[in-house]
């Protein structure tokens, strides 16, 4: 019986997300309303309180169950057979291809609807898994960090939601590999390098150096 009501619920609530999602890309966040998503989503008023506060408290559900979705495969990614240059680059790759396939969903986060909060909760929610994946590296690499992992977790993720804001709208003829890649060049070699404005990858760098110029 058990198993039969968490289904139901996690039905009902699939149902509101993406009736919501459907709405905001429609109408805008501000406009919906609640008889609206109810209505779209074939569920009773008192069904939707009895899950949520607001619309804005089924947006937040939005957003943690999309990262929730993309943390529940993590492992798998992050341990699979690549070599060490794939093992940095596989969960970026999954990150914007996961994106890819809940479009919708992600260009109501990334757009700032809601006044941000989902946004907010969206960028909290990469900076603290990119925060472990760093510490995790250290750990393992026996090094200690330069720069406070914390800045270095919060300058990627306001790189990586950034790009991937811009990218998610579409028409940048990018593939999710490609702005994967790019992404992890601009990472590598920095941002002179990326730029043109340097002949020479950074230390450490995926690639070597060419020789000195005579």
């Amino acid at each position: 019986m058990k198993v039969i009501e968490d289904r139901r619920v996690r039905r009902t609530r699939s149902a509101l997300g993406a009736a919501l999602v459907e709405l905001v890309l429609e109408k805008g966040f501000h406009t919906v309303t609640v008889d609206q998503l109810v209505e779209r989503a074939d569920v009773g008023r008192a069904t939707f309180y009895a899950h949520y506060r607001d619309k804005e408290d089924l947006l937040v559900w939005v957003v943690r169950d999309l990262a929730l979705d993309r943390v529940r495969v993590m492992p798998a990614v992050e341990q699979a057979d690549a070599g060490a240059e794939g093992i940095a680059e596989l969960p970026l790759l999954h990150l914007f291809q996961h994106a890819e396939r809940e479009r919708p969903a992600c260009q109501v986060i990334l757009r700032g609807e809601g006044d941000g909060r989902a946004l907010r909760e969206f960028t909290e929610i990469i900076g603290e898994l990119a925060g472990d994946v760093f510490r995790s590296r250290c750990r393992q690499a026996g090094v200690q960090p330069r720069v406070p992992l914390e800045v270095v977790a919060r300058a990627w993720t306001g790189e990586v939601v950034g790009v991937l804001s811009w990218w998610i709208e579409g028409g940048t003829g990018l593939s999710a590999a490609e702005v994967t890649r790019h992404l992890c060049d601009y990472s590598a070699y920095g941002r002179m390098w990326a730029s043109g404005l340097s002949d020479a990858p950074a230390l450490g760098s995926r690639e070597a150096a060419p020789p000195p110029r005579t």
